[in-house]
């Protein structure tokens, strides 16, 4: 019996995926699952006013920050999509 190498995930299979998945590669494997409904995004997105506020402004304050809805992240051969970054 043969053990066949399973092929690491590529930038090329997230792009294959259909519009309505979300794909990350995680330690070589593709990761999917569906988009946000609307109810979830604008959750996400409602999370993500209260820091926006007193940190991406500089009136008197810390600002400088940018506050992300699923940014794409590419970090140490890993491509991930978090719900919200900073």
């Amino acid at each position: 019996m043969t053990n066949l190498a399973e092929k690491p995930a590529s930038y090329q299979d997230i792009l294959d995926l259909p519009e309505n998945m979300v794909g990350e590669i995680i330690n070589g494997h593709l990761e999917t699952h569906p988009r946000p409904a609307p109810k979830h995004a604008l959750a996400a997105s409602s999370m993500g006013d209260e820091p926006i506020s007193p940190f991406s402004k500089r009136q008197r304050r810390p600002g400088g920050w940018w506050i992300l809805d699923e940014p794409e992240c590419h970090l140490d051969g890993h491509i991930l999509v978090p719900d919200i970054a900073g």
